[in-house]
């Protein structure tokens, strides 16, 4: 049964690189009737994150050129991307004034809340919004969507 997922970057990071929880990522990413959906913005914070590691030499250059490549073919082969536009933008700021976020964290969460909304039109499951960020995923819950954290699995 195909579900619909919204990863925020602190979720989706742990594809490619060893953490907590980065065995139950790529078992959703590896479950063919998971959709993985994220921001375009994402895609930026994923590979901040990877330079954060390189530049703190957690990770060689090596396996930082791999992993960027790595994000680049996932996004062309397998996550769906969704557009920023000035409504979510006008959406994420409306957020902020009603949960504890930073400016990124309000933008994929006003993402999460449109796909949530195009699923619901269409008779189609909710999303689930997965984040490793617990405010985070408070605001998701606060906003009425199914979360889920991977740092809860080993």
């Amino acid at each position: 049964m195909t579900e619909t997922n919204y990863f925020d970057s602190s979720a989706l990071v742990k594809r490619y690189f060893i953490e907590t929880g980065s065995m139950w990522v790529q078992n959703r990413y590896n479950d063919p009737e998971q959709i993985i959906a994220l921001s375009d913005i994402g895609r930026v914070e994923i590979a901040a994150a990877f330079a954060s590691k390189l530049r703190q030499k957690t990770v060689s250059q090596t396996n930082y050129q791999k992993a960027l490549k790595k994000l680049a073919a996932d996004t062309q082969q397998r996550y769906q991307i969704l557009p920023l536009t000035s409504q979510l933008i006008d959406e994420a700021i409306i957020l902020t004034a009603h949960h504890k976020l930073r400016g990124y964290d309000a933008v994929h969460l006003a993402c999460a809340l449109f796909l949530n909304q195009a699923l619901r039109t269409h008779n189609l499951k909710p999303v689930i919004f997965i984040s490793a960020d617990n405010d985070l995923l408070e605001a998701a819950q606060a906003e009425g969507l199914a979360i889920n954290n991977p740092n809860l699995y080993s």
